[in-house]
Protein backbone atom coordinates (compact mmCIF):
# COMPACT_ATOMS: atom_id res chain seq x y z
CA UNK A 1 0.00 0.00 0.00
CA UNK A 2 2.93 2.24 -0.61
CA UNK A 3 1.11 4.46 -3.18
CA UNK A 4 -0.61 5.84 -0.30
CA UNK A 5 2.02 7.09 1.98
CA UNK A 6 2.28 10.50 1.43
CA UNK A 7 -1.65 10.47 1.89
CA UNK A 8 -2.05 10.72 5.94
CA UNK A 9 -5.06 10.50 7.74
CA UNK A 10 -5.68 11.97 11.27
CA UNK A 11 -5.00 10.01 14.13
CA UNK A 12 -7.44 9.76 16.55
CA UNK A 13 -5.49 11.30 19.88
CA UNK A 14 -8.14 10.33 23.28
CA UNK A 15 -8.14 13.54 23.40
CA UNK A 16 -9.23 14.28 19.69
CA UNK A 17 -11.71 11.57 20.47
CA UNK A 18 -13.04 12.83 23.99
CA UNK A 19 -14.06 16.14 21.39
CA UNK A 20 -15.04 14.17 18.83
CA UNK A 21 -17.38 12.43 21.27
CA UNK A 22 -18.87 15.85 23.52
CA UNK A 23 -19.04 17.67 19.90
CA UNK A 24 -21.40 14.93 18.20
CA UNK A 25 -22.77 12.33 20.28
CA UNK A 26 -26.59 12.55 20.85
CA UNK A 27 -27.46 9.60 23.19
CA UNK A 28 -30.91 8.88 24.10
CA UNK A 29 -31.28 8.46 27.76
CA UNK A 30 -31.86 4.56 27.39
CA UNK A 31 -28.57 3.96 25.20
CA UNK A 32 -26.73 5.79 27.76
CA UNK A 33 -27.88 3.53 30.88
CA UNK A 34 -27.62 0.33 28.80
CA UNK A 35 -23.87 1.53 27.96
CA UNK A 36 -23.28 2.71 31.33
CA UNK A 37 -24.38 -1.18 32.55
CA UNK A 38 -22.58 -2.99 29.69
CA UNK A 39 -19.48 -0.76 30.90
CA UNK A 40 -19.46 -2.86 34.15
CA UNK A 41 -18.71 -6.26 32.61
CA UNK A 42 -16.07 -8.05 32.32
CA UNK A 43 -16.60 -8.32 28.71
CA UNK A 44 -17.44 -4.60 28.48
CA UNK A 45 -15.20 -3.88 25.20
CA UNK A 46 -17.23 -6.22 22.54
CA UNK A 47 -19.79 -3.63 22.88
CA UNK A 48 -19.96 -0.74 20.08
CA UNK A 49 -18.57 2.61 20.89
CA UNK A 50 -21.60 5.52 21.11
CA UNK A 51 -19.98 7.01 17.93
CA UNK A 52 -20.51 3.65 15.49
CA UNK A 53 -23.76 3.39 17.07
CA UNK A 54 -24.92 6.91 16.38
CA UNK A 55 -23.46 6.07 12.44
CA UNK A 56 -25.42 2.92 12.77
CA UNK A 57 -28.38 4.57 13.67
CA UNK A 58 -28.02 7.40 10.69
CA UNK A 59 -27.78 5.12 8.02
CA UNK A 60 -30.91 3.09 9.55
CA UNK A 61 -32.57 6.52 8.99
CA UNK A 62 -31.51 7.30 5.91
CA UNK A 63 -32.14 3.33 4.47
CA UNK A 64 -35.58 3.25 6.31
CA UNK A 65 -35.33 -0.19 6.32
CA UNK A 66 -38.54 -2.66 6.48
CA UNK A 67 -36.42 -5.69 8.01
CA UNK A 68 -33.16 -5.71 9.68
CA UNK A 69 -31.07 -8.88 10.70
CA UNK A 70 -28.38 -8.48 13.22
CA UNK A 71 -25.79 -11.94 14.28
CA UNK A 72 -24.39 -11.39 17.61
CA UNK A 73 -25.90 -8.89 20.17
CA UNK A 74 -23.88 -9.04 23.10
CA UNK A 75 -26.15 -6.47 25.73
CA UNK A 76 -28.36 -5.21 22.54
CA UNK A 77 -26.59 -1.63 21.76
CA UNK A 78 -26.46 -1.65 18.43
CA UNK A 79 -29.42 -3.41 18.02
CA UNK A 80 -31.19 -0.81 19.83
CA UNK A 81 -29.67 2.09 17.93
CA UNK A 82 -31.09 0.73 14.96
CA UNK A 83 -34.57 -0.05 16.76
CA UNK A 84 -34.96 3.42 17.74
CA UNK A 85 -33.89 4.81 14.40
CA UNK A 86 -36.05 2.91 12.48
CA UNK A 87 -39.83 2.49 14.42
CA UNK A 88 -41.44 0.58 11.86
CA UNK A 89 -38.73 -2.04 10.90
CA UNK A 90 -38.67 -5.17 12.22
CA UNK A 91 -35.75 -6.71 13.79
CA UNK A 92 -34.28 -9.78 13.85
CA UNK A 93 -31.49 -10.69 16.13
CA UNK A 94 -29.38 -14.11 16.07
CA UNK A 95 -27.06 -14.87 19.20
CA UNK A 96 -26.61 -17.95 22.00
CA UNK A 97 -25.69 -16.01 25.09
CA UNK A 98 -28.94 -16.07 27.28
CA UNK A 99 -27.21 -14.04 30.41
CA UNK A 100 -26.41 -11.28 27.97
CA UNK A 101 -29.41 -11.16 25.91
CA UNK A 102 -31.56 -10.70 28.71
CA UNK A 103 -29.56 -7.31 29.67
CA UNK A 104 -30.79 -6.81 26.04
CA UNK A 105 -34.45 -7.61 26.31
CA UNK A 106 -34.37 -5.27 29.50
CA UNK A 107 -33.29 -1.90 27.80
CA UNK A 108 -35.67 -2.88 24.39
CA UNK A 109 -38.03 -3.32 26.78
CA UNK A 110 -37.55 0.23 28.79
CA UNK A 111 -36.96 2.05 25.05
CA UNK A 112 -40.36 0.19 23.51
CA UNK A 113 -38.96 -1.38 21.14
CA UNK A 114 -38.97 -5.42 22.34
CA UNK A 115 -42.51 -5.93 20.50
CA UNK A 116 -40.45 -5.48 17.30
CA UNK A 117 -37.49 -7.88 18.06
CA UNK A 118 -37.49 -11.50 17.14
CA UNK A 119 -34.63 -12.65 19.34
CA UNK A 120 -33.60 -15.95 17.81
CA UNK A 121 -31.55 -17.84 20.56
CA UNK A 122 -29.68 -20.68 18.54
CA UNK A 123 -26.64 -21.10 16.59
CA UNK A 124 -26.25 -18.36 14.13
CA UNK A 125 -25.60 -20.76 11.69
CA UNK A 126 -28.16 -22.77 12.19
CA UNK A 127 -30.68 -20.12 11.99
CA UNK A 128 -29.38 -18.24 8.77
CA UNK A 129 -30.34 -21.87 7.15
CA UNK A 130 -34.31 -20.67 8.57
CA UNK A 131 -34.34 -17.51 7.23
CA UNK A 132 -33.34 -18.68 3.47
CA UNK A 133 -35.68 -17.35 1.70
CA UNK A 134 -36.45 -13.98 3.31
CA UNK A 135 -34.48 -10.64 2.27
CA UNK A 136 -33.24 -7.63 4.95
CA UNK A 137 -32.49 -3.98 3.91
CA UNK A 138 -29.99 -3.86 6.69
CA UNK A 139 -27.51 -6.73 8.16
CA UNK A 140 -24.59 -5.76 10.86
CA UNK A 141 -22.30 -8.77 11.16
CA UNK A 142 -20.45 -8.68 14.93
CA UNK A 143 -20.59 -12.22 15.84
CA UNK A 144 -18.02 -15.36 16.35
CA UNK A 145 -15.05 -14.21 13.95
CA UNK A 146 -13.83 -17.70 12.79
CA UNK A 147 -17.58 -17.70 10.99
CA UNK A 148 -17.38 -14.56 9.47
CA UNK A 149 -16.52 -15.57 6.18
CA UNK A 150 -19.63 -17.98 6.17
CA UNK A 151 -21.83 -15.30 7.77
CA UNK A 152 -20.54 -12.73 4.66
CA UNK A 153 -21.47 -15.24 1.73
CA UNK A 154 -25.08 -15.92 3.36
CA UNK A 155 -26.06 -12.38 4.81
CA UNK A 156 -25.15 -11.28 0.86
CA UNK A 157 -27.65 -14.00 -0.30
CA UNK A 158 -30.20 -12.33 2.58
CA UNK A 159 -29.65 -9.02 1.38
CA UNK A 160 -31.77 -7.03 -0.27
CA UNK A 161 -30.87 -5.28 -4.04
CA UNK A 162 -30.74 -1.67 -2.12
CA UNK A 163 -29.64 -3.15 1.18
CA UNK A 164 -26.55 -2.47 3.59
CA UNK A 165 -24.68 -4.99 4.98
CA UNK A 166 -22.18 -4.11 7.94
CA UNK A 167 -19.26 -5.85 9.02
CA UNK A 168 -17.92 -5.26 12.36
CA UNK A 169 -13.69 -5.73 13.96
CA UNK A 170 -12.35 -5.46 10.34
CA UNK A 171 -9.30 -4.01 11.62
CA UNK A 172 -9.09 -6.33 14.42
CA UNK A 173 -7.59 -3.83 16.78
CA UNK A 174 -4.63 -3.18 14.13
CA UNK A 175 -3.29 -6.96 14.25
CA UNK A 176 -4.48 -7.68 10.63
CA UNK A 177 -0.99 -5.24 9.24
CA UNK A 178 0.89 -7.13 12.63
CA UNK A 179 2.92 -9.65 10.75
CA UNK A 180 3.59 -10.74 14.25
CA UNK A 181 -0.07 -12.13 14.40
CA UNK A 182 -0.23 -15.46 12.77
CA UNK A 183 -3.67 -16.84 14.68
CA UNK A 184 -6.52 -18.10 13.09
CA UNK A 185 -9.00 -15.78 13.89
CA UNK A 186 -6.38 -12.93 12.51
CA UNK A 187 -5.99 -14.70 9.69
CA UNK A 188 -9.51 -14.99 9.09
CA UNK A 189 -10.38 -11.29 9.00
CA UNK A 190 -7.17 -10.61 6.92
CA UNK A 191 -8.52 -13.36 4.23
CA UNK A 192 -12.24 -11.78 4.63
CA UNK A 193 -11.07 -8.46 3.79
CA UNK A 194 -9.08 -9.90 1.00
CA UNK A 195 -12.04 -11.58 -0.56
CA UNK A 196 -14.32 -8.85 -0.05
CA UNK A 197 -12.31 -6.47 -1.76
CA UNK A 198 -11.87 -8.75 -4.72
CA UNK A 199 -16.19 -9.68 -4.26
CA UNK A 200 -17.08 -8.18 -8.12
CA UNK A 201 -20.49 -8.55 -7.11
CA UNK A 202 -20.84 -5.71 -4.33
CA UNK A 203 -19.28 -1.78 -3.20
CA UNK A 204 -17.45 -1.71 -0.48
CA UNK A 205 -16.24 0.52 2.43
CA UNK A 206 -13.91 0.27 4.84
CA UNK A 207 -14.34 2.78 7.68
CA UNK A 208 -12.00 3.58 10.60
CA UNK A 209 -14.36 3.89 13.16
CA UNK A 210 -14.45 1.64 16.54
CA UNK A 211 -12.47 -1.07 15.83
CA UNK A 212 -13.14 -0.84 11.60
CA UNK A 213 -16.46 -1.69 9.70
CA UNK A 214 -17.23 -2.26 6.78
CA UNK A 215 -20.01 -1.68 4.58
CA UNK A 216 -21.49 -3.38 1.65
CA UNK A 217 -24.14 -2.86 -1.03
CA UNK A 218 -24.64 -5.24 -3.71
CA UNK A 219 -23.52 -3.56 -7.15
CA UNK A 220 -26.49 -5.50 -9.46
CA UNK A 221 -23.78 -8.09 -10.93
CA UNK A 222 -25.20 -10.89 -9.35
CA UNK A 223 -24.99 -10.29 -5.57
CA UNK A 224 -27.47 -12.99 -4.49
CA UNK A 225 -25.59 -16.07 -6.14
CA UNK A 226 -22.92 -17.83 -4.93
CA UNK A 227 -19.61 -18.63 -7.33
CA UNK A 228 -17.06 -20.92 -6.00
CA UNK A 229 -14.55 -18.37 -6.33
CA UNK A 230 -16.04 -16.27 -3.64
CA UNK A 231 -15.96 -18.66 -0.99
CA UNK A 232 -13.36 -18.27 1.83
CA UNK A 233 -11.30 -21.27 3.34
CA UNK A 234 -10.76 -20.36 7.31
CA UNK A 235 -6.89 -21.10 7.88
CA UNK A 236 -5.80 -23.55 10.42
Amino acid sequence: MTIYKDQKAIQLTPELREYLLESSVREAPVLQKLREHTATMPEKDMQVLPEQGQFMGMLTKILQPKNILEIGTYTGYSALCMSLAAPNAKVTILDVNVEWTKIAEKYWSEAGVRDRIDLILAPALESLKNLSGKSFDLIFIDADKKNYPIYYQECLNLLSETGVMLIDNVLWNGRVIDPNYTDTLTKVIRNLNETIKNDSRVDICMLPIGDGLTMIRKNGSGGGTRTPDTRIMIPI
